[in-house]
């Protein structure tokens, strides 16, 4: 199938048209607006230079009541090794998911998508959780929520299961207030671990397009 080229206009095509790779569409911009139609269209933005606009195939979730919680998990959560909070940092968790990691040379976190989304959470449509120790932050996850439809779009650690406890956090948050799909997008090793699995594109559509129009507050 073709990739279709955007212009100006405010639209997408079906994200059913993606190429074996995934890739639906190229150009555009990071606007709230597109980035909104995009998730909601059940498609997120990979590159900006060009832009590129995904739909794999197929797609990662999160089962909110499924959630693998090991013993050495779940003891590190008991015993409170790290404070937890909520929009209290969202530039600073998208620098940690940017920074050079082990094992990673690049990062498609660029300066560009730091700004894009610092405007989605600006305007109260993304959101990050932290992890501190002391006033050093340690750990977080961020992503864009519609409705009962939460993106998770990147987390990162510096101290060991960081990350982990932050996924965990946020998991129980979103089950708290109602949400109904979490999107990862596609599965890591880590997100397998902790109960991440992989759905047909046409299933995911079908669960976005209910999730989202949920009446649910992050």
């Amino acid at each position: 199938m073709s990739v279709a080229l955007l212009n100006h206009q405010l639209r997408f095509p079906n994200p059913r048209s993606a190429d074996s790779d995934g890739l639906v569409a190229v150009g555009g911009d990071l606007s709230v607006p597109r980035l909104l139609l995009a998730y909601r269209s059940g498609l997120f933005p990979w590159t900006v230079k060009p832009i590129t606009w995904w739909s794999p195939e197929p797609r990662a979730i999160f089962p909110l009541d499924q959630f693998h919680l090991s013993r050495s998990l779940a003891g590190i959560i008991r015993r409170c090794t790290f404070e937890i909070t909520m929009d209290r940092a969202f530039r600073e968790v998208m620098a940690g998911c940017a920074a050079p990691a082990r094992g990673r040379r690049s990062t498609w976190i660029t300066r560009e998508f730091v700004d894009a989304y610092g405007r989605l959470h600006e305007q109260g449509h993304a959101h990050s959780l932290e992890c501190w120790q002391g006033r050093r932050l340690v750990g977080g996850i961020y992503g864009v929520a519609i409705g009962g439809f939460f993106a998770g779009e990147s987390m990162f650690h510096r101290v060991s299961n960081a990350s982990k406890v932050a996924l965990f956090h946020l998991v129980e948050h979103l089950r708290r207030q109602d949400f109904a799909l979490f999107d990862i997008q596609m599965l890591t090793p880590i997100t397998s671990q902790l109960g991440g699995i992989a759905i047909p594109r046409e299933e995911y559509l079908r669960r976005l397009a209910r999730a989202a129009g949920k009446p649910c507050l992050f």
